[in-house]
């Protein structure tokens, strides 16, 4: 595996996941104010709430941690993704983030982990749908046709190992598409570092489900998650905190030593 192993890999067991332990959730805590509070969400938790109870996602969890039900997720993330997750702490501040995504006053930026060389910067503008021949049934790919959505992704070079054939790079999503910046990783033939789904063959994802971690999925994948981390959300017009940024998740940081990547990333 690409990087330290990581010590709740060896607890997945398909879609479950372990739970939250209290004491670590402080230690995501990015910002907090009375109005809103940003998360550097781990790649294994979920956003929303499951059957597990409150410490089984991050929305229940930190309805624990403020001890309130009125919370509002402004942004989430797949389970996978790591970095920024914004939860407002009331109505008024959960309706101005929320106009200012649909107005577009807001822009994201991920680093992301590409298997390849990506020769230089990029912006795909191509249609998403959902891919009607795979056997993950939320599986999106660029096609032309009916029930598409227009899709934009900037990919920018920031470095690239040799050795392992990896590059990383910031990814400016213009649209906010489902999986939009995997599926745009995919059709690049720059698949994301550890996808189950858009990487080497989506039915990884379904033996995953099924089967947990295992030594087959290490072979193909490298790495035990996707590569993916949301840096940075960064609003306009806002009577409350714009700016958010989220620094790697320890197994990221891992990542980039093993890669021979910078540690620390600018920007």
């Amino acid at each position: 595996m690409f990087g330290q192993k990581v010590e709740w890999v060896e607890r997945f067991t398909g879609e479950e996941t372990p739970l939250i332990e209290p004491k670590e959730l402080p230690k995501w805590i990015v910002h907090e104010d009375e109005h809103v509070i940003a998360i550097n969400k781990p790649g294994w938790l979920v956003c929303h709430p499951s059957k597990k109870g409150p410490m089984s996602s991050l929305a229940g969890a930190i309805r624990v941690y403020c001890q309130t039900e009125k919370l509002h997720l402004v942004s989430r993330l797949d389970r996978e993704t790591s970095g920024i997750v914004l939860i407002a702490k009331h109505r008024k501040s959960a309706s101005q983030y929320q106009k200012a995504v649909e107005a577009r006053r807001v822009s994201k930026s991920y680093l992301v982990w590409l298997v390849g060389e990506l020769k230089e910067d990029i912006l795909v503008d191509q249609a998403l749908g959902l891919d009607a021949h795979s056997p993950v049934h939320v599986k999106q790919i660029v096609r032309e046709g009916k029930k598409t959505q227009t899709a934009q992704t900037r990919f920018e070079r920031i470095d690239y190992s040799v050795k392992f054939n990896v590059t990383l790079a910031k990814a400016i999503p213009v649209t906010g598409r489902k999986h939009q910046i995997r599926a745009h990783a995919e059709w690049l033939k720059l698949p994301v570092l550890g996808d189950k789904i858009y990487g080497p063959d989506a039915r990884l994802y379904l033996e995953f489900i099924e089967r947990g971690w295992s030594n087959e999925l290490e072979r193909q994948l490298k790495y035990h998650r996707q590569a993916l981390h949301a840096r940075s959300l960064k609003f306009e017009g806002i009577e409350y905190q714009e700016d958010f940024e989220a620094p790697l998740t320890d197994d990221l940081r891992a990542l980039n030593s093993f890669l021979g990547f910078p540690i620390e990333i600018e920007g």
